[in-house]
């Protein structure tokens, strides 16, 4: 399951996400969205844990936690659909 968290602190690192998300289970990848102007963080990040029921003990557990002083938000993230581009052949 993919999670999206947001509202972290600027200077949270990929580490840290994914030492606090590995107390819930196995985490398979963790990504914070970096600007590319700045190199530095956006304050958003992706994680991804195979295990669903992992996942969603993890999202529990951490939504609402206060991590280097701001409140995190986690919740599965969406599936972006891409869109149909009406030709067919």
């Amino acid at each position: 399951m993919k999670l999206l968290i947001r509202n972290l602190s600027r200077s949270t690192t990929e580490a840290e996400i994914r030492a606090l998300f590995e107390n819930h289970g196995t985490v398979q990848s963790c990504k914070l969205v970096i600007d590319s102007n700045t190199g530095g963080s956006k304050g958003f990040g992706f994680v991804e844990m195979p295990k669903q029921g992992e996942a969603r003990a993890a999202m529990k557990s951490l939504n609402g936690k206060e991590i280097a002083d701001s409140k995190i938000r986690v919740k599965k993230a969406e599936v972006k659909k891409v869109p149909d581009s009406g030709k067919h052949d």
